[in-house]
């Protein structure tokens, strides 16, 4: 069956065919740009450069390869030569060139982007980024234009939807007189937490799941001291956690203890009078601090937590030592579900964060956007990019154009069987490869609020009502859709980090002590080794050494870009 990728030509939306040819002028990278349908927008002295939305003749734009672990390839392709190049050829008319390609692995692609900078090499038309860093050392160039003017103009519907869900990630890339970088809309509350909980245990020992942080510590306690797993050992603990690094790490993290008295660590967080302040010098995370100290000293926590990293600390989930963990609603197909490997007859469920003393929960959150990208000053088509885009977010965000009825390309990530999609590697020859990573924005397009919706639906018990929610429907057992019913149920816990800009003048001098110094002292605090009252100097100290003057020049950002 011819690929979904070669369906008949689908016309852009009017939004979509809202652009200019380069700066005006009408010419393309390899010749003028076909008239096309004027413009929608009455006082706009720009028009569409194509007809039935592709260019004609085609365009180049150049662009630079970003290839993470997951982008994996098939049949002899490359990243300049691939499934989805040929697609935006021949559906829109675009060339994309690509001047060189690196692995995202040991920051290999940060590194040579740094490199072209340092050696002022050509820049290409369009270049992706997934750090704020970079995206404003790449503004600090002077290489690229103002881009949010341009996507005020010639962004489609869709596209303006997903950005405008949560206006504040622009303020990364927000200079004077605009942004500078195009924000790349990411899955809402993708990686916010949950509790998960062995729920044989739970039955076993005639609990229920827990509502208050009181609740919690009388679940661990009976599965440290009531033998949960039956091997009449005293070799279980209550929960695991991944304290080497950071207090408030995604999968295996702690910071929903922090987040029962109303601050999140390691993160800046909004006060009620709209202002920023840290949470690791908070009075609640002296409270939390404790409670953790508490904990390890009873033995709910494994003392060795602060050497495991996310992957160790769940291999104590995953082996059955451990009876709560807490991340993402995720964490169960990777990596809880080998627990159920291990033993056959585990089963385990999502349950809400717990209230503090005050009954509010708070749960770490994760950013809407996943990078940047920017248009170089010199290309000749700067619109591109939003034709581009625009297209994909039309069709392929929401998944309800026949092209990407199953997924991106039949052969590539799908194949029919009997007029049925299978996503199976074992079904599609050559194996299973993802052809959406192979885009300039990373996964194609996203709208933030789409995965919660449509998995959320189906959680409901309701029917699939568009090609997104029926694939999400193969992909999500019983247990997921209830971690995504517990995901939903929490949004109002989530505290995102309202800073996202980089780091502020005396951040570059003066943060890496204080971190260090944070991260030192609170693993002394809650392995005995400082007494809880210590949080007092540290704070001190923290506020002497810098923190009081970071938390000016942050809060001076976040007037800046909120106006």
């Amino acid at each position: 069956m011819q690929q979904s990728w070669k369906a008949s030509l689908l016309m852009l939306t009017a939004g979509a065919l809202v652009f200019a040819s380069a700066c005006g002028n009408g010419a393309g990278t390899d010749g003028k740009a076909a008239s096309g349908v004027a413009s929608k927008q009455g006082d706009s002295k720009y028009s569409a450069p194509f007809a039935n939305g592709k260019y004609d003749p085609p365009i180049t734009i150049t662009t630079v390869g970003r290839i993470t672990p997951s982008t994996t390839f098939k049949n002899g392709e490359t990243m300049e030569d691939n499934v989805h190049t040929r697609w935006a050829k021949e559906r829109l008319g675009i060339n994309l060139k690509y001047i060189w390609s690196a692995s995202t692995q040991n920051k290999a692609y940060d590194t040579r982007v740094r490199l072209a900078l340092s050696a002022n090499e050509t820049m290409p038309d369009i270049i992706a980024v997934d750090n704020v860093q970079m995206a404003n050392d790449l503004i600090d160039s002077g290489q690229f234009m103002e881009v949010k003017s341009m996507w005020d103009k010639w962004a489609s519907e869709t596209y303006k939807k997903a950005v405008n869900e949560d206006p504040s990630m622009w303020y990364p890339f927000t200079r004077k007189d605009g942004a500078y970088a195009l924000p790349i809309p990411d899955y809402a509350w993708n990686n916010d937490t949950v509790l998960w909980i062995r729920q044989d245990w739970l039955d076993k020992l005639g609990l229920k799941g827990p509502e208050t942080l009181d609740d919690l510590e009388k679940i661990m306690d009976a599965f440290v001291n009531q033998d949960p797993d039956g091997n009449g050992k005293k070799d279980t603990y209550g929960i695991t956690m991944a304290l080497k690094d950071s207090f408030r790490s995604v999968q295996n993290t702690a910071s929903f203890v922090f987040g029962a008295y109303g601050t999140i660590p390691e993160q800046w967080n909004e006060a009620a009078d709209g202002t920023l302040s840290y949470g690791s010098v908070q009075p609640g995370a002296k409270q939390a601090l404790q409670k953790l100290s508490e904990w390890v000293k009873k033995g709910y926590i494994p003392k060795e937590a602060g050497l495991y990293d996310e992957s160790k600390a769940s291999e104590l989930f995953t082996s059955g030592r451990a009876g709560i963990v807490a991340g993402p609603y995720w964490m169960d197909k990777t990596p809880l579900v080998n627990v159920i490997k291990n033993t056959p007859t585990a089963d385990f469920k999502a349950y809400n964060i717990p209230k503090g003393p005050d009954g509010k929960a708070g749960r770490l959150g994760t950013q809407n956007f996943s990078g940047a990208i920017l248009i170089n000053k010199k290309a000749k088509n700067p619109e591109a990019f939003f034709v581009y885009q625009n297209y994909l977010f039309e069709n392929f965000a929401l998944m309800q154009s026949d092209e990407f009825k199953y997924q991106f390309a039949e052969g590539y990530d799908y194949v029919l069987k009997d007029g049925k999609a299978s996503y199976d590697s074992k079904d599609i020859p050559g194996g299973r490869v993802i052809p959406q990573k192979y885009t300039i924005a990373f996964e194609g397009a996203r709208i933030p609020s789409s995965a919660m919706e449509s998995l959320g639906n189906l959680a409901k018990g309701g029917q699939p009502r568009n090609n997104f929610e029926r694939k999400d429907s193969l992909f999500s057992d019983a247990r997921r859709l209830q971690g995504v019913s517990v995901n939903i149920d929490n949004e109002k816990a989530t505290m995102r980090d309202k800073f996202i800009g980089v780091p502020t003048k005396t951040m570059q001098t003066r943060w890496e002590n204080l971190s260090t110094s944070e991260m030192q002292t609170f693993t002394k605090i809650i392995y005995g080794d400082l007494p809880v009252d210590e949080f007092d100097n540290f704070v001190k100290k923290w506020k002497s050494n810098g923190g009081d003057d970071i938390t000016k020049e942050v809060n001076e950002w976040y007037k800046s870009v909120k106006k």
